[in-house]
């Protein structure tokens, strides 16, 4: 068989290996290729890092005995825990963010969206913004913050609300309630994009062509030269990557970017270093584009920015005419939609137990979750065993050339 042959073939045998089409190939190629990876990193350990691996050991079992250990270091045990859990949470939401689990699915609409939303319409309701239990106590997977379910009389008196003007919570009270969760998931979403810089610095050591480049100019000849407006973005990017520096990377980073791990395949191949990469990447993400997000579901889910549109909407209609003499009526109907709005109870995401095929807002929304996690995993199986395959074909095509030039 020609080289030519074989390329497509082995192309063939690429597109055809997923857990749907070959899911016993599939599954053997990934097991085999995470066996191979674990024993490379055992006995890379073992030869290089065997005062590493007695450190955790022992670093794991005082841990360990620590907190299983009784005392009265045990509540503040299970507070540093629920810290830690909190902290992972949100930082782990901010990188699947970056990866989309799978799907190109934001968590910031699945998760952090929705509990600055409910924060802002129960401090709203409520009158004040000192309704936490903790700084942890926030949305989760299967469990929803304490103070959602809870009546405003719980929280006391309100804390601004006015005579006049009613219940009115600036921004500036209620952005520090949520903004430790927006700045530990954008946390995550630049550690997300790790991984394009990481791959991309290796394949430019190694002197490999990055896939960026190569799917360009795929596209570029099946095109006939007809580019989509994303690909022209892309081809700019890559025309333009040696001028990428610390602010053009804070730039890209501090607004909403889907270019962005190009940016970062582009830093790494282009030997920008690491820390000016991850620093203007982190403070674009973690603190400008978060603030932005989070300061814009604030004043949507805000009395103050309610008003001030009403206030505007109805400036404008008195200048048409007819329209003015029905103003009074429509200012009515839009106070009582937005009191009954405000008073409305808010949606629980918590893990409610109900009959066998009854549906609740949180049934639905965890399978989503889980549907999501598990398209995630079915793509790492089947990219993790098309590697492996893609290497030994890499192998049978240089055995091939060899035998040719004998």
């Amino acid at each position: 068989m020609s080289i030519s042959g074989l390329r497509e073939k082995h192309k063939q045998e690429l597109d055809n290996l997923t857990l749907i089409s070959q899911p016993l190939k599939t599954l053997k190629f990934f097991i085999v290729a995470i066996a191979q990876y674990l024993k490379k990193s055992l006995v890379y350990l073992l030869t290089h890092g065997v005062w590493l691996i007695i450190s955790v050991c022992v670093t794991v079992a005082g841990a360990f005995l620590f907190l299983s250990a009784d005392g009265p270091h045990g509540k503040h045990v299970d507070e540093l825990l629920e810290y830690a859990r909190f902290g992972l949470w949100w930082v782990a939401l901010g990188v699947a963010s970056s990866i989309g689990l799978g799907s190109g699915l934001h968590t910031f609409v699945l998760y952090l969206g929705p509990h600055i939303a409910f924060f802002t319409l129960k401090a709203m309701q409520c009158g004040t913004v000192d309704i936490k239990s903790a700084i942890y106590d926030t949305i989760q997977l299967n469990r929803s913050p304490s103070w959602l379910k809870k009546d405003c009389s719980e929280f006391g008196p309100p804390l601004f609300s006015t005579p006049d003007a009613g219940i009115q919570v600036p921004i500036t009270s209620i952005l520090p309630q949520v903004q430790v969760e927006a700045i530990l998931w954008g946390l995550g979403t630049a550690l997300g994009e790790l991984p394009p810089y990481f791959i991309s610095r290796a394949a430019s050591i190694s002197g490999e062509k990055i896939d960026a480049a190569e799917e360009l100019d795929a596209s570029s000849s099946e095109n006939n030269g007809v580019a989509s407006n994303l690909n022209r973005m892309k081809r700019w990017l890559l025309s333009h990557a040696q001028y990428l520096n610390f602010f053009t990377v804070l730039l890209l980073a501090s607004v909403p970017n889907p270019l962005f791990d190009l940016a970062g395949m582009m830093c790494g191949h282009f030997g920008i270093p690491f820390w000016e990469f991850f620093l203007a990447t982190l403070i674009g993400k973690a603190i400008v584009k978060t603030h932005i997000q989070t300061v814009f579901i604030i004043s949507v889910c805000n009395n103050q920015l309610l008003d001030w549109i009403e206030n505007e909407l109805v400036w404008m209609l008195s200048f048409i005419p007819g329209v003015s003499s029905a103003l009074p009526t429509i200012v009515t109907k839009l106070h009582a939609m937005k009191e009954k709005y405000m008073a409305a109870p808010l949606p629980v995401t918590s893990n409610i137990k109900v009959k066998s095929w009854d549906l609740s807002f949180a049934s639905v929304w965890n399978t989503i979750v889980w549907l999501m996690l598990l398209n995630f995993f079915v793509k790492i199986v089947n990219s993790t065993a098309q590697r492996y395959l893609k290497k030994q074909q890499d192998l049978e095509i240089a055995a091939l050339k060899k035998k040719s030039e004998e």
